[in-house]
């Protein structure tokens, strides 16, 4: 039936229904399934000094970024987690603050990840709070586990690099280009939000889709955070939760779909890499290949497992979810301390996040900083271990 149809036959839908009393209640409240916890997950680390954002596990090494861009913390701004503590990484000297050249240190690591061959990139998001952003403060930075040394450090630069940009997070492709392609969203700190492409090999680098809606924070957009209705509405209003464009991004298992989100949307999209890669594709020809998934969420980070489902943090809900191959969505952690939940990466069938809080800064706050630590780096299996039936008996 037609649209039309339907919404003229409704009335008489409901007359017909009415005579019908509803059944009572069963329960004393509403059984939302959004109040209690739910999903396993366990905390892998607590952090009492600065809040974490970038995570990544490689060879059985934890890896965790402190990004420096809303607290000028004088912690270590990459760390390795190892028997319970933190250690700089690759070396006090390049994670520490210092007054060291920005090109030749890391100033304000946000996002990271690993590639095919399990060495560590990370994103240098290059700015310092209270402070504009310095020339080769932004950059990418790959490190090999095995040496504990840089093997890549890419200076971001203008035209690619705004005053305003917010390097947040990245995926390496070693399948395009000599040694790979890197994209970087940024969201940025303001309004000017795009893809980053970069060819490792030669450091050729651009900004692509910086106009398209699907980069772009939604105008009008309503988040509801820790029970309040707020919404992003510049420069009316000031932002009161964590906003902006293009955050989310992760790669197909054969690194042949990249998909992203911008942090101000509930949308999906994804795009062949094939094209990203590509240096002579234009703007105009990527955005006829954007497919839109749908909506799953407000999500910061993405990540894929081995069989192409996605996760996706959600800082409404307090929760992950999974989105699957054939589009159904499933809740798998749920929990009231799950605040903010921000980078998150697969490693083998256990999922990594950190949960940093942001929406409790001062600055979102009306100058009051609401956090309270400590923060956490949880994880939890990709798939629920089957059920034990202690009456079965097993063979052998």
């Amino acid at each position: 039936m037609h649209r039309r149809n339907l919404l003229l036959a409704a009335p008489a839908l409901v007359v017909a229904r009415a005579a019908h009393a509803a059944p009572p209640a069963r329960e004393a409240t509403n059984r939302d399934h959004g109040i209690a916890s739910s999903g396993p997950f366990e905390i892998v680390a607590r952090f009492d000094g600065p809040g974490p954002s970038g995570i990544a596990v490689t060879q059985g090494r934890i890896f965790v970024g402190f990004p420096r861009h809303a607290i000028n913390h004088k912690g270590a701004t990459l760390a390795e987690l190892k028997d319970g503590r933190l250690h700089a990484y690759p070396d006090a000297a390049q994670s520490l603050p210092s007054d060291r050249p920005p090109a030749t240190r890391l100033m304000s690591v946000h996002g990271m990840t690993t590639d095919a061959r399990g060495r560590l990139w990370v994103i240098d998001d290059g700015k310092l709070a209270g402070q504009p952003l310095a020339p080769g403060a932004a950059k990418i930075i790959g490190i090999d586990p095995a040496t504990d040394r840089v093997f890549a450090r890419i200076i971001l630069r203008p035209p690619t690099l705004l005053p305003d940009s917010h390097m947040n997070d990245l995926r390496v492709d070693l399948t395009h280009g000599a040694e790979g392609t890197v994209y970087v969203t940024d969201s940025s700190f303001g309004l000017s939000p795009a893809l980053v492409v970069v060819d490792v090999a030669t450091g050729r680098q651009r900004r692509v889709l910086a106009t398209h809606p699907s980069i772009q924070a939604e105008r009008g957009f309503m988040a509801v955070v820790e029970g309040r209705p707020l919404v992003f509405d510049p420069p009316a209003h000031p932002p009161a939760f964590v906003w902006g464009g293009v955050d989310g991004v992760t790669l197909s298992p054969d690194s042949g779909t990249l998909y992203y989100s911008p942090l101000t949307s509930r949308r999906l999209y994804a795009i062949p890499t094939a094209l990203v890669a590509d240096f002579s594709t234009t703007d105009a020809q990527l955005a006829r290949n954007i497919q839109d998934l749908g909506e799953k969420g407000v999500a910061d980070g993405l990540a894929t497992d081995a069989k192409g489902r996605i996760y996706t943090t959600n800082f409404e809900h307090d929760a992950i979810f999974r989105r699957n191959a054939d589009g159904s969505f499933d809740t798998m952690v749920h929990d009231p301390r799950v605040l903010s939940p921000d980078g998150i990466f697969v490693d083998g069938n256990m999922v990594y996040c950190t949960l940093g809080q942001w929406n409790r800064l001062a600055g979102l706050n009306g100058g009051h900083d609401l956090r309270v630590p400590p923060y956490y780096l949880i994880r939890f299996p990709t798939d629920t271990p089957p059920a034990v039936d202690a009456m079965k008996v097993t063979p052998g």
